[in-house]
């Protein structure tokens, strides 16, 4: 028995494919703890986590990082100290900072997914527009309240241009807040659709949007028109 014998969805050579990987995620709080964990757990060989922010009191409902004890502490830094104990065998390059369009290049640099756990609009079509550029894919999930969104896109897709068009920069959010639940629900889903991209599957949400509504149980698949 070892450490991925119940990673039995996948063959030895997915699994070789899985641990040579190296993914980026963009955001340490409230959906990126889970990805970032889940991303390890599963067994990605390297993971860049990109971070400006510290804990505080408010991230203690929903951040699986954060604790009573560690607030005003570095999240990348403090994700990094969890993964070394959640599983050593995955590397962490841990990126103190916000991504922007001076340094998004250099930050996601040779990786092969980009995944989205960040809080703006504008971030989120600067990753696009950069990973558009250095022909990488990039899942993309937001959360507000009950609800959460995640697509895949790749390069020359620019979903997101099209999805967030004439929208505020933080959406619903601010308004909403975000309980426990809904952010592991959506960064399972990223995580799920991150080992299909890495993995090549075809059933991936490109063009699409999948919608939830956790208080109603809906979940809509839209398709988005070119």
């Amino acid at each position: 028995m070892g450490r991925y014998d119940r990673n039995r969805i996948f063959t030895a050579s997915e699994m070789e494919r899985l641990q040579a990987s190296k993914v980026c995620v963009l955001g340490c709080g409230g959906l990126g703890g889970y990805i970032v964990e889940m991303l390890s757990r599963v067994g990605i060989g390297e993971l860049t986590i990109v971070d400006g922010d510290v804990f505080d009191d408010t991230n203690l409902n929903r951040q699986l990082f954060a604790t009573s004890e560690n607030l005003g502490e570095v999240k990348v830094f403090e994700a990094k100290k969890r993964i070394a104990i959640v599983n050593p065998e995955t590397t962490i390059e841990a990126v103190n900072a916000y991504i922007d369009s001076e340094n998004a290049k250099t930050i996601i640099g040779d990786a092969d997914l980009v995944v989205d756990a960040l809080d703006s609009v504008s971030s989120r079509l600067v990753v696009q527009e950069i990973c558009e550029e250095l022909g990488i894919p990039f899942v993309h999930g937001a959360i507000a309240g009950w609800f959460g969104q995640v697509t895949t896109i790749f390069p020359g897709d620019r979903t997101l241009a099209r999805l967030y068009q004439d929208k505020g920069d933080h959406g619903i959010e601010e308004e909403l807040g975000n309980p426990s639940f809904t952010p592991a629900a959506i960064a399972s889903i990223e995580v799920a659709e991150a080992i299909k991209v890495l993995l090549g599957k075809e059933e991936v949400l490109r063009n699409r949007i999948l919608m939830i509504d956790l208080l109603d149980h809906e979940y809509h698949v839209i398709q988005m028109e070119n």
